[in-house]
């Protein structure tokens, strides 16, 4: 099927400034076309340079294709161009008349489940892909499994190859059926189904002209429209101190302020907060945004907060409203996705990264492992390897202050680093999974590693 968008002027700085932002990722089995997906989007959507365009069709043209693989434009290593697949996070940035997006194209390898955490962790929005002809598989469900554990608010499932089932009503509907069931079972609070064939350009920017039965919107109509995660504005406040601003000039001889960007919830002029984790208070006495003073400031915008009082906040501070301040915590418990090679084990010394700050850490227990098949848990493994996902205790040196990850996706996340070369190990959320483990025992902790 052939676009029938017409070509459209670029959009200027004032138009991409009045539009919303978009992050969201695909994610699915392999060979179920994801790639193929988000290179017809930015075909159609007319999203991609003339030259880039060439290259695709040069390529595919080697190999042999009558066509351009609209997936090469995601799939940019050798080794994906070579087997046909994704392995790495592929990441692109468009924008419509109605909406900048950034987009991160996932692998659908099992082995690969690491690089759709980090794909997913900050996206508002997750596409799964399943081919019309299998249904939902295996995969399928780890992928749903992975949206929901990190709390990825809109879900859409696109059922793909539709063509190759003869645009069928009966097939999509099982399958939408099937995965909604699952998906609502684990938590996934909203879910889109959409029939697409990614390849024919059917209801992926035009709608289609073979499934006159489906009256939904399309991919680009969806992504257009969903809701994006104005929730934070409404969460509470929470501003990590990235550095602090203090010129000693002439004209600003005594200014002193905080800088760092809105982690979320909103800001004002006058308001009672508190510094984590000394816990001392003190009230708002200005905001300076791009270099003006303005009385209100919300998530995401990157701002300095201007004190009444003259107390000691630093880098890795965390400003928050004296009435909504977190516990502060040197005990740690979250569900964790392993990334690295090294095995995480008992015992393990680290570095967590909690926004702006950093502390040494001793992993004390892992009391599960996820099993994402089935959700599953494998009490006291013992250790996690690469893309295993777990709960885990961590005692810091220091106290944090920590929000579930339920309530916050950024200030509820943290990240585990090898304290030798600075390798991250792990991905962390604060609190309980949407599979909460049943209690465990706890074994007797080593007091060699306590602080």
């Amino acid at each position: 099927m052939t676009s029938t968008t017409e070509p459209t002027e670029p959009l200027s700085v004032e138009q991409l400034s009045a539009t919303t932002l978009l992050r969201f990722a695909t994610a699915g089995s392999v060979d179920d076309g994801k790639s193929t997906l988000v290179g017809r989007l930015l075909h159609d959507s007319k999203s991609i340079l003339t030259d880039q365009l060439e290259a695709v069709e040069r390529a595919s043209a080697s190999r042999g294709q009558d066509t351009p693989d609209l997936a090469l434009l995601t799939d940019g290593l050798r080794a994906e161009r070579e087997q046909g697949i994704t392995i790495d996070v592929a990441y692109r940035y468009f924008a419509t008349a109605r909406r900048r997006f950034i987009l991160a194209d996932t692998p659908g390898h099992v082995q690969y489940t690491r690089n759709m955490v980090t794909g997913a962790s900050t996206a508002d929005l997750a596409v799964v892909l399943v081919d019309a002809r299998n249904g939902v598989i295996e995969q399928t469900r780890r992928h749903a499994a992975v949206a929901a554990l990190l709390r990825v608010p809109h879900v859409v499932l696109a059922v793909n190859k539709m063509d190759l089932v003869e645009y069928k009503e009966s097939v999509f509907a099982a399958i939408a059926e099937e995965f909604t069931a699952y998906a609502s079972e684990l938590g996934v609070p909203e879910i889109t189904a959409i029939p697409i064939s990614a390849l024919a350009g059917d209801n992926v920017v035009d709608a289609s002209a073979n499934m006159d039965w489906y009256g939904g919107p399309t991919v680009l109509e969806h992504l257009e429209t969903v809701p994006v995660s104005h929730d934070l504005a409404h969460c509470h406040a929470r501003l990590p101190v990235q550095y602090v601003i203090r010129p000693q000039t002439a004209e600003h001889p005594d200014y002193r302020g905080y800088a760092g960007q809105i982690a979320a919830g909103t800001f004002r002029v006058g308001d009672s907060v508190t510094v984590l984790p000394s816990g001392r208070t003190t009230k708002v006495a200005g905001i300076d945004l791009l270099g003006k003073p303005v009385d209100i400031a919300w998530t995401p915008q990157s701002v300095t907060l201007l004190l009444e009082d003259d107390i000691d906040v630093s880098r890795g501070d965390l400003l928050v409203p004296s009435k909504d301040a977190p516990p502060t915590t040197q005990d740690v418990e979250a569900t964790v996705c392993h990334v690295a090679d090294e095995p995480l084990t008992v015992g393990h010394r680290v570095l967590l990264k909690h926004g702006t700050r950093t502390v040494k850490a001793i992993v004390k227990d892992i009391p599960s492992r996820l099993t994402l098949d089935d959700l599953s848990l494998h009490p006291h493994p013992g250790r996690l390897v690469a893309n295993d996902i777990g709960r885990v205790k961590i005692r810091t040196a220091e106290p944090l202050p920590l929000d579930a990850y339920a309530d916050s996706r950024r200030t509820g996340a943290f990240i585990l680093i090898d304290p030798a070369d600075g390798t991250t190990l792990t991905a962390g959320m604060v609190g309980e999974s949407f599979a909460a483990p049943q209690p465990v025992k706890d074994e007797s902790d080593d007091d060699g590693w306590d602080f």
